[in-house]
């Protein structure tokens, strides 16, 4: 595998999905006042299904998704994760790109997300890749700003 390329993840791969969404979230604790809920996702349940891409060797960035069909189709990016040694080498602009590819491949043509209000960095890139944000809502103790990217 080259250092661009993503791929589906493997079993193998749980460990370093783990330490680099611990390593990507790590930091957001202190501000949010909860741990950051990337980081206690079922990384093996994830992978498993199907929903984990990974890209480097070692693996330096993933996204994990999910395809919702029906009323509303849309591929939600439910969490993207850069380790900060690899901050500012565009692997988070190829994993946005790729979530657009792999949701036109899936035949949906919108990509939903959310980020907690917190997380201002975030809120500052997502519009520069043409995401919107659609409501501001508190699910427990997160207090969310969801987006959605329809796709052409």
């Amino acid at each position: 595998m080259t250092s661009d390329e993503i791929r589906p993840a493997t079993q193998a791969d749980v460990p370093a999905v783990k330490t680099v969404t611990d390593a990507a979230f790590r930091h957001y604790i202190e501000r949010i006042g909860v741990v950051p809920q990337p980081m206690e996702a079922d990384h093996t349940a994830n992978v498993a299904a199907g929903k984990v891409f990974v890209t480097g060797d070692p693996v330096i960035g993933l996204v994990v998704v999910e395809e919702f069909r029906g009323k509303g189709a849309h591929l939600l990016l439910d969490s993207i994760a850069v380790h900060p040694d690899a901050h500012g080498t565009g692997v988070g602009r190829r994993l946005l790109h790729f979530v657009d590819a792999h949701a036109r491949a899936l035949g949906l043509r919108e990509v939903r997300l959310c980020t907690n209000a917190l997380m201002w960095e975030n809120q500052r890139i997502y519009p520069r890749y043409g995401y919107e944000v659609v409501e501001r809502r508190v699910d427990g103790p997160y207090d969310r700003v969801h987006y959605r990217k329809r796709l052409g």
